[in-house]
């Protein structure tokens, strides 16, 4: 069955006081949560998210990606709610999140904002998310160009975020992937200051560890302001394992989370 071998690092950066980025890696799902700047409490936004995505889907090993993904960007969007309710300071509060979660034979990417995944297959790297971003829109509309948009004070606003007041619906893609694949994703401290090609010969590299560190590292030299995360992970072919994770950024502190006791089994994802 399919799997995941992962390496991943979360760092505050050289600007921000604090890290408002969450992620999760495992050998089953991969998040990046990027708590969106400027909002109240960015950080429990993406703790929360990502702990919720996270233990949704080691709760439910075997339910179809997609739709497990979706629950779970819902029911993240309920607990931060809960967490407005609770203390009015964190309205506002909202993230990103873009996932890739297997079931070992069929794989879903979902994505809410502009944290990004990309996938690198026979030495060729692409990219699969489509950001959700006011200067992505105007991109494909003809408005402006590719390279006017990465230089558009615009260009982190977002048009739908995991929050406590609507309901996210997340762009969901079937992924077909194969193993020898090698996946990369990342928050925008790293995306906004690495271009394509950049990212292309940075994933080349064969170590997994290495490519995170030297990817954390080119966003750092390239003079990005904001936090950095990056989860690399190799998809391979392999048996059945329990499974298990690493945590991320702002995930770290539990005390982030709104509600670590309220994620309970669903009847159905």
């Amino acid at each position: 069955m399919l799997q995941f071998r992962f390496a991943a690092r979360s760092e505050t950066g050289p600007v921000r006081e604090s890290n408002e980025d969450a992620g999760f890696a495992g050998p089953y799902l991969l998040c990046v949560a990027d708590g969106v700047g400027g909002a109240a409490a960015g950080e429990v936004a993406s703790a929360t998210t990502s702990y919720v995505v996270s233990a949704r889907a080691l709760a439910h090993p075997g339910h179809e990606p997609g739709r497990l993904l979706v629950a779970a960007a819902r029911e993240a969007h309920a607990q931060l709610a809960l967490g407005v309710a609770a203390d009015p300071r964190r309205v506002g509060m909202a993230t990103t999140l873009t996932a890739v979660l297997t079931d070992g034979v069929h794989t879903a990417l979902a994505q809410v904002g502009d944290s990004r995944a990309y996938l690198l297959r026979d030495g060729e790297l692409s990219q699969l998310t489509h950001d959700q971003t006011l200067v992505q829109t105007m991109v494909d509309a003809g408005r402006i160009t590719a390279e006017e948009a990465a230089a558009s004070p615009y260009r982190n606003v977002v048009l739908q975020a995991v929050d406590g007041d609507h309901v996210p619906d997340p762009d969901v893609l079937m992924l077909a992937l194969q193993p020898g694949d090698r996946l990369l994703l990342c928050s925008d401290g790293i995306s906004d200051v690495l271009t394509l090609p950049m990212l292309a010969q940075l994933m080349g590299v064969g170590a997994r560890s290495r490519a995170v560190d030297r990817t954390i590292e080119a966003a750092l030299d390239a003079g990005t302001r904001d936090n950095l995360t990056a989860i690399v992970a190799d998809v391979v072919e392999a048996p059945g394992i329990a499974a298990n994770g690493m945590v991320l950024g702002a995930a770290f502190d539990l005390h982030n989370v709104v509600d670590p006791t309220a994620v309970r089994p669903l009847r159905s994802a």
